[in-house]
């Protein structure tokens, strides 16, 4: 069997464990820990098993008309993923050449230099300034940077670039920008203008359903941004990548946005205690607009309160290198969690 060597010199994407134990205090995955509206337990329990027997609607009619609806704009400049890790992956298809690269801030979502082996093309880093903010410019070199992944908020800092920053990086730039709004909903800004805007010619602008909506279960994502970007999309995903079930429960999540802003408001207000309490034990910790915070430990490395967090079963996530390995990202839970890992912490690292 012959593998491409490209694959044979991957390193994977990692993703964040999945522990079984129902016991587990799971900080790790920024996983929302309330449960999603109402309105999806209605549609499962009510979805006709007779739609199953059918293939999904392949364009996601009524899902793109409601996301539409949400961001005044048009059904066409509308795409619907299997979670906006698809989007990613069909972007890196549809927008880089052979000879060209993929751009991204450093650190950010390891899976960006992934997709960039896997496509076997240049992967160029921006690297963020010791504080983890943006200076608001590309790094572009040969090979050229066609498209460049803007995490905002930035995974895994948590950090925000003001949208008219994003903006006056994007207009010159001659490739495509996927801003990738994964934590948007827990920020205070967004760029979702800058996709709908008439004259937009290059932003698209990714949102999922992961975190704010609760449905990582799902896997469903969306992005907005110009037509032709948008058709180019749909020229290369799977027939059917959204099956019949998702479709129905995302639109069902859409349809109740107020139950989503009531969660995320919780979530904020956990985060601001949790950030004060950490601050309050010496933690170093960046002013988060994400559901999760990157914390430098006060008294031991990162690394050994990591272990330790896990041996008391509570799980954070760890990224080992010379930018991201002293610090822990922490998931923002439950009251009721957040106090048991700030228990566990005033244990370990003192």
């Amino acid at each position: 069997m012959r593998i491409t060597q490209s694959v044979r010199n991957l390193t994977p994407y990692v993703p964040g464990e999945q522990p079984k134990d129902a016991h587990v205090v799971k900080l790790n995955t920024n996983e929302n820990p309330y449960l999603p509206s109402p309105k999806c337990a209605t549609v499962l329990r009510k979805f006709d098993l007779d739609r199953l027997r059918r293939y999904p609607d392949p364009v996601f009619t009524s899902l793109r008309a409601r996301i539409a609806d949400i961001w005044n704009t048009t059904p066409d400049r509308v795409f619907v993923g299997n979670g906006s890790d698809e989007i990613l992956t069909l972007a890196a298809r549809a927008f880089v050449e052979d000879d060209e690269a993929i751009g991204s801030l450093s650190p950010s979502y390891s899976l960006y230099m992934t997709l960039a082996a896997i496509r076997n093309v240049g992967y160029t880093p921006t690297p963020l300034k010791d504080d983890f903010s943006w200076n608001g410019r590309i790094v572009t070199r040969n090979p050229r940077t066609a498209l460049f992944l803007l995490t905002n908020p930035n995974a895994p800092t948590g950090t925000f670039s003001p949208i008219d920053k994003v903006a006056r990086a994007a207009r010159p730039f001659k490739g495509v920008m996927l801003v990738d709004e994964a934590y948007a909903d827990f920020a205070n800004g967004n760029a979702m203008p800058l996709a709908t805007a008439t004259d937009n010619r290059n932003v698209i602008v990714m949102r999922t359903l992961s975190k704010s909506f609760s449905l990582a279960g799902l896997r469903v994502g969306y992005c907005v941004g110009p037509a032709d970007l948008i058709e180019a999309l749909y020229k290369v995903k799977d027939s059917y990548n959204a099956d019949a079930v998702a479709q129905a429960v995302a639109l069902a999540a859409l349809n109740d946005l107020p139950w989503m802003r009531a969660n995320v408001a919780k979530v904020r207000k956990t985060r601001a205690r949790v950030a004060k309490a950490l601050a309050r034990r010496g933690w170093d910790v960046p002013v988060s607009e994400s559901n999760f915070l990157f914390a430098r430990p006060a008294h031991k490395p990162a690394k050994e309160i990591f272990e330790a967090l896990r041996d008391e079963h509570v799980y954070v996530r760890y990224f080992p290198g010379p930018r991201t390995g002293d610090r822990l990202r922490i998931t923002i839970g439950t009251d009721e969690q957040m106090d048991v890992f700030l228990a566990a912490v005033a244990r370990l690292d003192r």
